[in-house]
């Protein structure tokens, strides 16, 4: 048998793809090493999530970023900002350059944001620290959500009572002649204004020394009711805010019968009031346009309302003369709507809870001090915090507290006549 030569050229093509098998299981088996330890060998980095709440000014957070694990060498990440829904220079600004980097032996570095206040009621806000290109370190968890809480929402924790004491939609012989149900969206500003402030300089805590900032922000309008929140809050040099609407100039009233459907808040300190002025304040001053107090609560008693009336030459000859209605039981208006009430006629103010009358003013009760409730009053519902009366809020006083009315309705008797250009005066037949 004769042995067959083959050429060199023919070989190779023969073991070429055994070369190439050979080359390519050998291949397999090998890791490229790019230089890079193990992740398991490497410190551990990782950024928290953050909620804070937003104030009416600016203020610097710190979010922290730790490391843990052995670190022999530098440690380095970028990181960047990521707007969600709150807005980069509108509502947040990063401070800190875009790079860390931990030295040897390091644990910690902080970034520094500046949270933009304002006095704006915005819905809950959010953007992200994002950590990327690590190098020698290993990201376990490289995103920060940092939720901005509103501190001008008044409606957190807010209780609607669900129960209390409905007054009827009508009387014998009065006609509905303006009402406020607070249906819309907002306040009505036909028929209402925000006074804001301290009562500085001239009447610095509105007389009484008050602690309250009077805002517009702290009215709401939640499903139907007006909602005043007093809370603990620093603005304007006080160290709390409040809510205080008048309808001056607006909406005037001289004779009727009055309801106000509400629930008080409570806690030492607080001092809710729904009440009128006489609408010549501004000519004769306080008291001697008189002042009717249709509903006042001091926190401390949450059981108790007083109905009262102010009056006098002057502030030096200022008199009240006040009658109180408790709760029976363990009660408190806090828990359930009741009814506010007055009728009101010519020299006749009774004072109603829950439609019993329970306090009569008469020119007699004056004691011969002229009587000033026969002229045209404006409304005003406030709470306030504070001052010589109620005294002070103390470590038992609850923060926001609130004031829920679901509804102020004014009644006369006979015929009703409207006029006054902008001012809403009304004035009827048969009133006495």
């Amino acid at each position: 048998m004769k042995s067959i030569q083959l050429p060199f050229k023919a070989l190779t093509y023969i073991m070429m793809p055994v070369i190439v098998l050979i080359s390519m299981t050998y291949s397999g088996c090998i890791e490229e090493d790019d230089g890079t330890p193990p992740a398991l060998n490497l410190p551990v980095m990782s950024i928290s999530d953050l909620t804070v709440q937003e104030g009416d000014v600016d203020q610097v957070i710190q979010l922290t970023v730790t490391l843990t694990g052995e670190n022999t060498t530098n440690a380095i990440v970028t990181f960047s900002a990521v707007g969600e829904t709150a807005e980069a220079n509108f509502d947040y600004e990063v401070l800190t350059a875009g790079q860390l980097t931990f030295a040897p032996g390091e644990t910690q570095k902080i970034i520094e944001l500046n949270l933009v206040g304002d006095e704006v009621k915005e819905p809950r806000e959010a953007f992200t620290i994002q950590l990327y290109n690590p190098l020698n370190t290993y990201v376990e968890k490289a995103i920060s959500t940092i939720t901005i809480e509103d501190d001008d929402n008044n409606t957190a924790g807010l209780v609607i009572p669900s129960t209390g004491y409905q007054s009827p939609g009508s009387y014998e012989g009065y006609n509905l002649v303006w009402a406020d149900e607070f249906n819309g969206d907002a306040l009505n500003l036909d028929d209402w204004t925000y006074e804001i402030g301290d009562g500085c300089p001239n009447n610095c805590g509105w007389g009484n020394n008050e602690l309250e900032y009077y805002r517009e922000d702290n009215t709401s309008i939640v499903d139907g009711h007006l909602v005043i929140t007093a809370k603990q809050q620093n603005y304007g040099d006080r160290d709390y805010t409040s809510s205080r609407l008048i309808t001056k100039g607006k909406q005037q009233f001289k004779f009727g019968r009055i309801d106000i459907r509400a629930a008080l808040p409570t806690g030492q300190g607080i001092w809710p009031a729904l009440w009128m002025l006489g609408s010549n304040i501004d000519a004769v001053g306080w008291p001697a346009c008189g002042e009717i107090d249709i509903m006042e609560l001091t926190g401390n008693l949450p059981n108790r309302i007083l109905g009262t009336i102010h009056y006098g030459a002057n502030p030096s000859q200022a008199q009240s003369n006040s009658g109180a209605k408790y709760l029976d039981g363990q009660a408190i208006f806090q828990d359930e709507f009741h009814v506010f009430s007055i009728n009101w006629e010519n020299n006749l103010i009774e004072f109603l809870l829950d439609g019993e009358v329970y306090h009569t003013i008469t020119p007699a009760t004056l004691n011969g001090v002229p009587y000033p409730f026969n002229k045209n009053q404006f409304f005003i519902f406030n709470v306030a915090v504070g001052g010589n009366f109620p005294g002070s809020p103390d470590a038992s006083t609850p923060f926001p507290q609130h004031m829920i009315v679901d509804y102020v309705r004014v009644f006369q008797k006979g015929v009703c006549f409207f006029w006054g250009g902008g001012l809403k005066d009304r004035s009827c037949l048969g009133t006495g």
